[in-house]
């Protein structure tokens, strides 16, 4: 299981900012499912081109690698597939930080993330099962990596019931994905 701590180095950073962002990939299909090995934790974040100079100062060279101002700055005006790295250099945990861009299925999942608490009372923001799973079947159909489905199958065992199918069902059909739904919905209640 990853460790709270790895991911709260970046996390905490971003809420002192006041970000908006959600944890998404195997990180969140751990919180939802079940556990497996990871060496980064995928974020998806709302920033503007005139917050690229926070986002370094954050993340100081002392302690990450942190790509320049001006890299963010092109990647954060992308409309879409915008994405950096940043990694601890003590860990060497990464962080993939992709941003929302235009991206109409981030947008959706934003505005439905969860916060979850820890104990020590810091928080952290992680994106909707839903969209974890939609992702993941995006990903398992342009790559073929079995992990993919695995872990959709891990998070529908565990959190089953906390998922809205019906949404999932919709965006399956409009974004395509039914070849690889049928990989995942052949095994399971849905």
């Amino acid at each position: 299981m990853l460790e709270p701590e790895l991911f709260q180095i970046f996390a905490k950073r971003l809420n002192h900012l006041g970000i908006r962002y959600m944890i998404t990939g195997s990180v969140a299909s751990m919180i939802y499912g079940e556990p497996r090995l990871t060496h980064d934790i995928d974020f998806v974040v709302e920033i503007e081109t005139d917050q690229a100079e926070e986002i370094a100062e954050a993340f100081p060279l002392e302690e990450f690698y942190c790509p320049p101002v001006e890299v963010i700055k092109v990647e954060a005006g992308r409309q879409v597939r915008g994405h950096f790295n940043i990694i601890h250099h003590e860990t060497g945990f990464k962080a993939d930080i992709y941003l929302m861009g235009k991206d109409d299925l981030h947008v959706w999942a934003l505005s439905r993330r969860r916060s979850i608490r820890m104990k020590n009372g810091d928080e952290f923001w992680v994106a909707p099962p839903e969209y974890v799973i939609l992702r993941k079947l995006q990903f398992y159909q342009e790559g073929g990596s079995e992990k993919h489905l695995r872990d959709i199958r891990g998070m529908i065992e565990i959190s089953g019931e906390e998922l809205y199918v019906p949404e999932i069902k919709e965006r399956v059909i409009a974004m395509g994905l039914q070849r690889a739904w049928k990989q995942v919905a052949a095994d399971s209640f849905l």
